[in-house]
């Protein structure tokens, strides 16, 4: 199977996945007697405010003979009123009436409970990235400017540290071609650390991933590093690097720390020139 035939595999596996999550192959949407469709027509009408059946139309990408449709049935039902406009007597804007509005909200709080009930399943740190990810989709889908991304910054939690070991030995070796020993100095690092822990002078901050970089998460990172340091009493900083992290010296060069030494020397297959970086408090 090529590349472009598995992508859209995924995209259909995706969307297969997603409806049968949020509940619209039923008959009945939310165990409403409406279909998905006519619920999103009642959505829009009730967030909206008064729109034309174009507006609508256009909204929600619906075929004008089953949006009119629609809007007849609801109207016998008594769930919408037409008025026309004053200003283009062949335009009428469709609103909700008072019993359109008391029938469609009982759905929409059980919109927001399915919704939140989805949420629940996830930590607080999953359904942000959950979040993000939708709002990714959504920009790249309609074509519009990429969305502002965010995070957080935390305590390391159970099977993380031994994740940056991993993630760092993966990272490294393709992107440096730099193999072992250099995924066992990582482990006694972090093995190190986690054994003789000092929560009051010591703190965790070690890698960014490809898919968090441009966030200025590097610099934000080293800076935390410092700011801890000074609140914990240190007088200096030495970090050890390699001149070929040009974005990893770059901030540290940003904080305020100073190249005091280097030696070239051959480490992990690859002949590398080792660094020593250090920054007075």
């Amino acid at each position: 199977m090529s590349a472009a035939s598995q992508r859209i595999a995924a995209v259909r596996r995706f969307n297969r996945f997603y409806t049968r999550q949020i509940g619209v192959l039923r008959k009945n949407y939310l165990d409403s007697p409406y279909s998905l469709g006519e619920m999103r027509v009642l959505y829009e009408l009730a967030h909206n405010g008064a729109r034309t059946a174009s507006d609508i139309g256009r909204a929600l990408d619906l075929d004008a003979g089953y949006l009119s449709r629609v809007l007849r049935n609801f109207e016998k039902r008594g769930l919408i009123t037409r008025k026309t406009s004053s200003e283009d007597a062949r335009q009428s804007y469709l609103a909700l009436t008072a019993r359109g509005t008391k029938i469609f909200a009982p759905f929409e709080k059980r919109s927001q409970a399915q919704a939140g009930g989805m949420l629940k399943k996830l930590s607080g740190d999953e359904q942000a990235r959950l979040v993000a990810a939708m709002a990714t989709i959504e920009s790249m889908l309609e074509g519009g400017p990429e969305p502002k991304r965010e995070y957080i910054l935390r305590q390391p939690r159970s099977g993380d540290l031994g994740w940056m070991v991993t993630r760092h030995a993966q990272l490294y070796a393709q992107e440096y071609g730099w193999t072992e020993p250099f995924e066992g100095l990582c482990a006694q690092i972090v093995a190190d650390f986690d054994n003789n822990f000092d929560a009051k002078m010591e703190r965790c901050l070690l890698l960014v991933d490809p898919k968090a970089r441009g966030l200025g998460l590097g610099q934000r990172l080293v800076d935390e590093c410092v700011k801890f340091a000074r609140k914990a009493g240190y007088k200096k900083i030495t970090l050890w690097t390699h001149s070929i992290l040009f974005a990893a010296r770059h901030c540290y060069e940003k904080a305020g720390f100073t190249l005091t030494s280097s030696e070239k020397k051959r480490s992990w297959g690859k002949d590398v020139v080792a660094e020593y970086w250090d920054l007075e408090l």
